[in-house]
């Protein structure tokens, strides 16, 4: 993987660090809760920096988006909202495509919403 130079990566809280300065992430065992996800160690910075998201999360945003795929998931997303609960449960019985489910893979793969955030870091 490439990490996109001189890209901003929010920490969480209103802290960003530019991505080619991140030299490790470490995720935080003890003590992990909200506001304190993963350890960021910066360059030129003697002590690491409190991130509230997730490792996965940050090395998502450090690389960007591959060739748009991302925007590609998101125009997908669009089109299956558009989808009536009654035929997507039609595709569901007759196909076995569950719609809805896609729909939340999407979402957490795109980073879309904090709790599918962590729904994202669980699929990765």
């Amino acid at each position: 993987m490439r990490i996109a130079p001189g890209r901003l990566v929010y920490l969480g809280f209103g802290k960003y660090v530019r991505s080619d300065r991140i030299v490790a992430l470490l995720p935080i065992e003890e003590e992990r809760g909200p506001g304190r996800r993963t350890l960021v160690y910066v360059e030129g910075l003697p002590e690491p920096v409190v991130a509230g998201r997730t490792e996965a999360t940050i090395v998502r945003d450090m690389v960007g988006p591959e060739g748009g795929a991302v925007e590609l998931l998101r125009e997908l997303q669009a089109q299956i909202k558009q989808v009536r609960p009654l035929l997507k449960a039609s595709i569901r019985s007759e196909a076995g495509l569950d719609l809805d489910e896609l729909s939340r893979k999407i979402s957490a793969l795109t980073g879309e919403g904090e709790g599918e955030r962590d729904a994202a870091d669980r699929l990765l």
